[in-house]
């Protein structure tokens, strides 16, 4: 008897069986969610570090009375190395509390320079969208890039934007409003995203996260879903999907060019 009432006490293999697969089905609903939230969080993390490079951006403006050029002695394609080829995010570094590290670049030579080798490589977690956990460039990353202009609507002057090479733009100049004028805006994965990279601004030539885009440009790409983070001259951050119309992306890039947009 005792051994008959201790057996019964026990599991069949088909009992083990079906908890198995019930907590198999729980974990493969749980799953997602748990994504999902934790991509909330890195969607979070990464509209802050875009508010605080728009507070960097307002701050070098008061001091300066402008912003930051968008590339100070751009280098083309095949260029001289003695240009210096310094970007926008490179001159932000003292008005986002990084002074200890600007002061170790030396402006007086390439970006790329040995001298400037340290600095290079440091890693700005600020300018480090936490969804692209891949980064493959030789110096510190940078997902955030400046938009230099488009040229969905146009072909000339594609220099439209607020982040240009050696000239520095101030909020005047910004003529169709700082609330509708996009001044930084997801690039990760673009073949130049460096933060000291004077190549780290862009014309943009498709819509968000466009695939027909080439990928050998720098583009407003991420690694969030339907879409990407841009920040506005005026210091708001917006979502923006990846169904955004193409006309009013081209509106929301170019800064005097007296056009009007409808936002989602």
């Amino acid at each position: 008897m005792r051994a008959r009432r201790c057996s019964s006490l026990g599991m069949t293999l088909i009992e083990l069986l079906v908890v198995i697969a019930i907590i198999g089905i729980l974990v493969g609903l749980l799953l997602p969610a748990v994504q999902q939230a934790r991509e909330a969080a890195r969607r979070v993390q990464c509209q802050n570090n875009l508010h605080q490079i728009g507070i960097a951006l307002h701050n070098y403006h008061d001091s300066l009375r402008s912003m930051p050029t968008g590339c100070m002695q751009w280098r083309p394609y095949g260029g001289s190395a003695s240009l210096k080829n310094f970007a926008w995010s490179a001159l932000l570094l003292p008005f986002m509390e990084q002074s200890n590290l600007g002061n170790l670049i030396d402006y007086n030579v390439p970006f790329d320079h040995p001298f400037n080798k340290k600095a290079a490589e440091y890693l700005v977690t600020t300018y480090v969208c936490p969804s692209n956990p891949e980064h493959g460039q030789v110096r510190g990353p940078s997902d955030y890039g400046g938009l230099y202009g488009q040229r969905m609507t146009t072909r000339n002057n594609t220099n439209n934007g607020v982040l240009i090479y050696d000239r520095a733009i101030s909020f005047r100049d910004i003529t169709d409003g700082l609330t509708m004028t996009m001044a930084v805006a997801e690039d990760s994965a673009g073949p130049d995203s460096e933060w000291i990279n004077g190549s780290n601004v862009f014309e943009q030539s498709g819509g968000i996260n466009d695939p027909n885009s080439w990928i050998g440009d720098n583009e407003i790409r991420s690694k969030h879903m339907s879409g990407a983070m841009v920040l506005f001259c005026c210091g708001r951050v917006k979502f923006l999907s990846n169904s955004t119309d193409k006309l009013a992306l081209a509106a929301m890039i170019t800064r005097s060019e007296g056009d009007l947009f409808q936002e989602e």
